[in-house]
């Protein structure tokens, strides 16, 4: 194997990596903004951890938050607007970032 074949291996590898980190992270995302939303619904315990599930889920509908802004948006009603679930994805994801890497390590 020549050296750029490996060099080409190497990046390949790194590139896929970091694409399942990004992929998790933002797994996680969805589940700490399904618990915070759980919240504002007044669930907790098995009921919130259920909740939170059913976002990561929804986020695999289509590419994009869009799906679980959607969801989010009409299952809170008046609880919160779209600007605020936009503000808390944001949020949400540098922790949930930092939770996967920590895990990770």
């Amino acid at each position: 194997m020549t050296t750029f074949d490996e060099r080409e291996q190497a990046f390949e590898a790194k590139f896929a990596h970091d694409e399942e980190m990004q992929f998790k992270a933002r797994a996680r995302r969805n589940k700490l903004l399904g618990l915070w939303a759980a919240e504002l619904l007044g669930k907790s315990g098995l009921a919130a951890d259920d909740y939170a599930r059913s976002i990561v889920a929804a986020d695999l509908e289509e590419a994009g938050h869009e799906d679980v802004v959607r969801k989010l948006t009409g299952d809170l009603g008046i609880q919160a607007s779209e600007e605020q679930i936009r503000r808390k994805l944001l949020e949400l994801m540098p922790q949930a970032q930092a939770e996967i890497l920590r895990e990770a390590g």
